[in-house]
């Protein structure tokens, strides 16, 4: 066995441990909440070593904002997808892509519901949860462009609204324990953001009060 093909097993097998390991995080994590979970119930379901373990994670925080990458990898995916297949059957409008976007998303949060509510229980590391609000806020942000031109500025407003309501609903979707009604509350609050609009505000004319002219004099009614 030459150096190359060496390093490519030892390499399979580290990826393998790994996610053996995060694996069993995410079901201990489940079972006892993140706070009474132990770095020995986690080897021990994993069938590791706590070596291993510290090879690859920093302790059990590290595991559990490694559990929150991968998931938010998949609903990155999700949204995506779905924004595609949105644009692909012909829509095109921004605002319908991002409900596209916003439903997948939620509805990635029913489907893996008993991993979202690691996430958004409460029971997390130190800082875990401003971190969440900053990220979701930071996709909600992409998502929100979508509302305008390309050179018209993103309103914050908006932004807060979309981004606190897609933070709320998210928190409540997964406590729903019946699926159907989880879907159900999911629509409802597309329905909501379905609603929402940026503010328009008119162009002041040239003629409008409180415009100055060319020679600088203030133009009065």
């Amino acid at each position: 066995m030459d150096n190359a093909e060496r390093t490519v097993r030892v390499s399979h097998r580290g990826t393998a441990t790994r996610n053996a390991l995060l694996d069993a995080a995410a079901r201990v994590f489940c079972t006892v909440g993140f706070a009474r979970a132990g770095v020995s119930e986690v080897v021990a379901e994993a069938g590791a070593s706590v070596g291993s373990l510290y090879h690859h994670f920093t302790g059990k925080a590290d595991l559990f904002r490694a559990l929150y990458t991968e998931f938010q990898q998949r609903q990155q995916q999700r949204t995506h997808d779905a924004a595609a297949r949105a644009r692909a059957a012909g829509e095109t409008d921004p605002t319908r892509l991002m409900h596209a976007a916003a439903r997948a998303y939620l509805e990635g949060c029913i489907e893996e519901r008993e991993t979202a509510w690691l996430f958004f229980s409460g029971d997390s590391p130190p800082g875990f949860d401003a971190a969440v609000r900053d990220e979701l806020r930071a996709w909600t942000d992409r998502n929100v462009a979508l509302f305008r031109k390309a050179e018209e500025p993103v309103e914050e407003a908006l932004l807060m609204v979309v981004s606190g309501a897609m933070l709320l609903a998210v928190g409540e979707v997964v406590r729903r324990e019946d699926r159907a009604a989880a879907r159900r509350l999911a629509d409802d609050v597309i329905e909501v953001l379905a609603g929402l609009e940026p503010l328009r505000k008119p162009p002041r004319s040239a003629g409008a009060p409180g415009l100055r002219q060319a020679g600088g004099d203030e133009q009065t009614d």
